[in-house]
């Protein structure tokens, strides 16, 4: 994408078209209020939109197109950067559709523009959400310079000084609580014409997405993959670990949910009211919880971004940092298949099931054992559901960083065996194997010569031998984790570490693995084969 600096787009709406809002009878009327978008791009259940709606007479919802989420520091996919103004395309019709002049497009620094609307006597109001690194930053200015009412109502406990207390209750009654509701005919939805829109701002930026396979964003599409998707629940809990049976057998809402065409609380209330009981019904229920925990665990700590939760492991592989070896890992060409194919399958469709997630993090970080903010940076930028709370919290407890006893590795051979048997998926995405045997497709290095000739596929010319020698790395990790181990479970123990690593179980869950884990240290722990999906262990 262009830099804003060469994007030829105005800042906007205009000082003088702000002022000039007024009612179709063209009299003069008070200021009301900016309900400004960021994600949450939808008008029901919209915390924000609802509390704009009961204090004034008159709204502007607001979208910014902020050049900073454009350029090089935007750390976002062209194809996320679509999905988003189909979001927004679809955002503008939901205005539109009761009986609203449909959305404002904004262009610049979002605090220069809303301060066009502040300076005319407008107040302002958004959602509370816990974002990325300078989402907040942005927020906080927003709210210190300009009044901006960030509205809470997405189920995470906030001003409390054990947030984690009855913590699972005060979620269930969230979500079993009414909806934020307004009514549209209370109310004037009213537009500033700015002339820039998504297209607009897509030409302007060379927005030019290249991956395939990208759903389109919007309320619509999100509520049309619900529906579906709640009629064959039955078939999650046997599709969530195969990289094929996932591609259709789980929600596919995570970019929706990212986005905020749906929220959490009417998602789980659809699965609750419509989806047939079961067990496929109750584990997805359970990741609707989680994604509150994960969102909570972010807004408890914003250093879960760039720091380690636990201090011990600050700055853990950072002096093994080897580019070629992350840009292999990148490029998918680690010589490990289920790895490769998985990283190719990112980087062209920008999504992946959770279990290939946590198998390319902990390959990456333990058997690699490379830095893990580069790595969880470059799933950040591709993954179309990429989510700050998600994405980051995910990556410090599949890479160990929190001191939580027992290590999670997925071993990349056993996943082919397990989870592409026939090599459907590996041959799909890595098609330098195609010709090979399924039988050697969980270690093509060990194929004997002799086959390798008869299929025509030479490893180590064709497709590399593996970058680094998985049992010794293995080892050599647990080794050097171990040594450090004992201290990070001691360190749970003080009450600063134990509230920023947001344990399920709370400050009580942290103390007892300090009791039972610190001190001396040792390698602890089997791979993650033998245990439940990470992070996704029973709450308590």
């Amino acid at each position: 994408m262009a830099t804003g600096e060469d994007a030829p787009l105005p800042t906007t709406p205009a000082p003088d078209a702000i002022r000039s809002l007024s009612r179709a009878d063209d009299a003069p009327d008070e200021p009301g209020t900016v309900v400004w978008h960021r994600d949450d791009l939808r008008i029901a259940d919209n915390p924000a939109v609802a509390a704009a709606a009961a204090d004034a007479d008159r709204i502007v919802p607001l979208f910014v197109f902020d050049p900073a989420f454009y350029d090089e520091r935007g750390a976002a996919c062209d194809a996320r950067v679509e999905f988003l103004h189909d979001c927004l395309r679809d955002l503008d019709r939901q205005y539109r559709d009761v009986g609203g002049a449909g959305l404002t497009y904004g262009h610049g620094d979002p605090l220069d523009v809303l301060s066009r609307f502040v300076d005319a006597g407008w107040d302002a109001v958004a959602t509370a959400t816990p974002s990325g690194r300078y989402g907040r930053r942005r927020d906080e200015r927003a709210r210190e310079r300009l009044g901006v009412d960030f509205v809470a109502g997405d189920g995470l406990v906030r001003d409390a000084d054990r947030p984690r207390e009855d913590w699972s209750d005060r979620v269930e009654s969230w979500f079993a609580a009414d909806p934020f509701d307004w009514d549209p005919r209370s109310v004037a939805v009213e537009r500033v014409e700015t002339a820039i829109d998504p297209d607009r701002a897509s030409d302007a930026y060379d927005v030019a997405p290249t991956k395939t396979r990208v759903p389109t964003g919007g309320r619509g599409p999100a509520r049309d993959r619900l529906r579906a998707f709640a009629e064959a629940i039955g078939e999650y809990p046997g599709s969530i670990s195969s990289p094929l049976d996932a591609r259709e057998g789980t929600s596919g809402l995570s970019a929706y949910l990212r986005f905020g065409c749906l929220s959490v609380r009417e998602v789980h209330r659809y699965v609750d009211e419509r989806a047939p009981d079961g067990r496929g019904k109750s584990m997805y229920v359970s990741r609707l919880f989680w994604n509150r925990h994960y969102t909570q665990k972010l807004l408890d700590w914003p250093g879960w971004l760039d720091r380690a939760v636990n201090p011990v492991y600050e700055g853990f592989n950072r002096d093994r940092h080897d580019p070629d070896l992350v840009a292999a890992w990148k490029r998918g060409e680690t010589g490990f298949p289920m790895v490769d194919a998985s990283m190719r399958c990112l980087r062209e469709t920008g999504w992946l099931n959770f279990r290939m997630r946590a198998l390319c993090a902990s390959v990456y970080f333990q058997i690699l054992q490379q830095p893990w903010r580069i790595g969880a940076d470059h799933f950040y930028e591709h993954l179309i559901d990429g989510d700050p709370a998600i994405n980051y919290t995910q990556w410090q407890s599949q890479c160990g960083l929190v001191g939580r006893p027992g290590l999670r590795l997925y071993d990349p051979r056993k996943q082919v065996r397990d989870q592409d048997p026939d090599g459907e998926f590996v041959r799909r995405w890595v098609p330098e194997l195609d010709p090979l045997p399924a039988a050697h497709l969980d270690a093509p290095e060990k194929t004997p010569l002799a086959v390798q000739r008869e299929v025509g596929v030479r490893i180590g010319e064709d497709y590399p031998y593996p970058v680094a020698d998985y049992e010794r790395a293995r080892l050599e990790f647990r080794e050097r984790y171990g040594a450090v181990h004992g201290a990070a479970a001691a360190r749970l123990g003080d009450e600063e570490i134990a509230r920023r690593a947001s344990l399920s179980g709370g400050l009580g869950a942290a103390r007892s693995i300090a009791a039972d884990h610190g001190g001396p240290a040792e390698a602890d722990g089997d791979d993650a084969d033998a245990t439940s999906q990470t992070g996704l262990d029973e709450f308590g």
